[in-house]
Formats: structure tokens, sequence, C-alpha cells
């Protein structure tokens, strides 16, 4: 009995029973690298951005480098994003971080959005306060190769768009 039990610890501890206990891998990050042409209404203006994804890290994240082709006065882009997004391989929770030129600061726990998958489509919650947030979801369209992405505000339950755009391969 000790030498049956043995047996059985140790194929539960060995590495292929560590690795049939993953999920599969993801399905939509290798969709989303590549270069992007954003159109669309974001705060109710029109606008045009150029969007590139990249794998970092060995493939274990992806980089997102957003900017608008409108200039601000001085000549730079009226607005530039850098997200890093990331999926822990053991239980599938998405997670970003959100940094642009819109309000510099220190990593702040609300440019932090957690993630889920939903069929073709990837949720970001970004928690602001207990009664606000913003969500952001990329929906894939596999017909036309092409991303619908909502942005909405949402304050004490009520949520407002702030954005709808489509991404398009370069």
């Amino acid at each position: 009995m000790l030498k049956a039990s043995m047996v059985v610890v140790a194929l539960l501890c060995s590495p292929a029973a560590v690795f049939a206990q993953e999920i599969p891998p993801d399905s939509l990050f290798p969709r989303l690298v590549g270069h992007w042409v954003l159109r669309g209404t974001i705060a109710r203006q029109q606008t045009v951005h150029d969007v590139d994804f990249e794998w970092l890290l060995g493939r274990e994240y992806v980089q997102m480098h957003e900017v608008s082709r409108e200039r601000a006065p001085n000549g730079s882009p009226a607005y530039e994003a850098v997200v890093l997004f990331g999926r822990d391989p053991k239980t599938g929770e998405y997670a970003c971080v959100w940094m642009d030129n819109t309000a510099a600061a220190a990593f702040p726990p609300e440019g932090t959005g957690r993630g889920t998958v939903t069929g073709d489509s990837i949720s970001f919650l970004f928690q602001y306060t207990a009664t606000t947030s913003f969500h952001t979801t990329f929906l894939y369209d596999p017909s036309k190769e092409s991303w619908q992405w909502h942005m909405d505000n949402d304050s004490s339950g009520v949520r407002r768009p702030f954005a709808r755009v489509t991404l398009t391969r370069r």
C-alpha cells in the first residue's frame, strides 16, 4: 500500500502532470500582433491612430504602442500610449498596464486592468474607485480579420460609450 501511495504522489508531482494542468495557449494575442490602423470615434471626435502590437520577453507578453495621427500644438502626437498585456498560463487571467500621455504617473492602480476572454473578445476592467470604472473590450471579427474596440466609462453601474473604433491591418 505504501508503494502504491508513493507512485501516485510521484505521478502527481511529475512535470508531465503539472504541464497537463496548464490551460490551453492563448488564441487571441497572436491575432493582435502586427500593424494596425485605428479608425473611429473617441470622446465624440473622429480619429485615426497607428497601433502596433508586438511580442515581448519570449512571447510571454504583448506590447501595444498607439500613436494618434492628430498632433498637439507643439507637434507631438495628441495621444500616445504604451500598454503591456499578459496572461497567466495557469489561471488564464489577463491583465494590462496602461501608460499614456494624458496623465503621467508612477504606475497607479487605476492604470492596471484585469481581463477575461469570452469567445473572440477580451474585456478589461479598470477600477478607479468603488463606484467608477472603465471598460475596454477588444472584439475579434474572424470574417474581416479586424478588431472592434469598445471603451466605456462606468459610473455607479451606468455605462456610457467613450470610444467605438475599428482596427484594420496596415
